[in-house]
């Protein structure tokens, strides 16, 4: 069975449509037609209905499509493994991390990882904590940034240190001389929010749903920068993780009177092959990371911003 047609029939699968599909992969409508017209008579089986606008498996498509995409998998394993006999440090890290962790945590991290790994190539995908889940499972990523109040079975984890997310307000706001804030206080404040989807709106919008609070949703972003400036500019309060507060914000971090945790690990999925570079990631997150929160924690600790409490190191099971 031709491995070429397998990967069109799969990305034609996924994408529904033969000019869509063929645009994707870069090569002519015809010829797509043709690779699949070819894998029907290899397998003497009509795979695919086909329709002006929409295409669709048949049943003996939809039972192909299965074992395509872990025949795929396999090769793409067998070939991973193949190049790591050659002992070359390189290869390319499909990594998901959330905008906000992704910006405060990981810059520096990441440079020093390019510097002792050159030829490693990392493509970072920024995105929501529930998508990146499924983006694991799905095979899109090798390794995320990901939340562990919420294990999955297919997914393996390590923790690397623990977050709290908290109240933001501009330092002359009224509730700014608060030790702590109730939701139901915060829910009746003027808001800006992260977008459905991402854990720093999720505290909000179930306990407003709960008590039927109506929200005074002022804006909505999942830019870090921007919304920090929007409170400090008086719009609205929100909430943010404990340690992106810094002095020369000019914004107070208010802990919620019943505690709101982050436990931050690296995740991957239990059935996916690691490469050596993704191998080399996860030890150096474990590694440096930790030591990154420490010298930052003790350069820029304020009152106003807690110190995320940062884990031993686990020993790390072999993947």
């Amino acid at each position: 069975m031709d491995i070429k047609r397998l990967k069109y029939f799969c990305a034609l699968a996924q994408i529904g449509n033969f000019t869509h599909t063929a645009t994707y992969l870069g090569i002519a409508q015809p010829a797509l037609s043709m690779a699949i017209k070819k894998l029907e008579e290899e397998v003497d089986l009509k795979l695919v209905n086909r329709a002006e606008r929409k295409m669709a498996l048949t049943s003996d498509g939809k039972v192909l499509l299965r074992h395509a995409q872990k025949i795929l998998a396999a090769v793409g394993d067998a070939e991973l493994e193949l190049q790591e006999l050659k002992g070359c440090e390189t290869g390319t890290i499909q990594f998901g991390a959330s905008s906000m962790l992704s910006s405060y945590y990981l810059p520096e991290i990441l440079a020093q990882f390019k510097r002792q790994y050159p030829r490693v190539r990392i493509n970072l995908v920024e995105a929501g904590t529930a998508s990146l889940q499924q983006m694991l499972l799905e095979g899109e990523l090798d390794i995320a940034l990901v939340r562990l109040d919420r294990p999955h079975e297919q997914i393996r984890s390590v923790e690397l240190f623990h977050e709290e997310i908290v109240a933001c307000v501009p330092d002359d706001h009224p509730l700014a001389n608060h030790a702590t804030i109730t939701l139901d206080t915060f829910c009746r404040e003027p808001l800006i929010l992260f977008r459905e989807g991402y854990f720093l709106r999720e505290a909000v919008s179930k306990y407003s749903k709960q008590q039927h609070i109506k929200l005074d949703i002022r804006f909505e972003t999942n830019l870090i920068e921007l919304l920090k400036s929007m409170v400090s500019n008086g719009v609205g309060i929100s909430t943010v993780l404990s340690g992106i507060i810094r002095p020369e914000d000019n914004l107070k971090a208010i802990p919620f009177d019943s505690r709101i945790p982050l436990n931050i690990g690296l995740g991957w999925k239990r059935n996916h092959y690691l490469s050596k570079a993704s191998r080399a990631f996860v030890d150096f997150m474990q590694e440096h990371l930790t030591e990154n929160l420490i010298s930052e924690s003790s350069n820029t600790a304020t009152p106003t911003r807690p110190v995320p409490h940062i884990l031993p190191l686990p020993i790390r099971e072999e993947p």
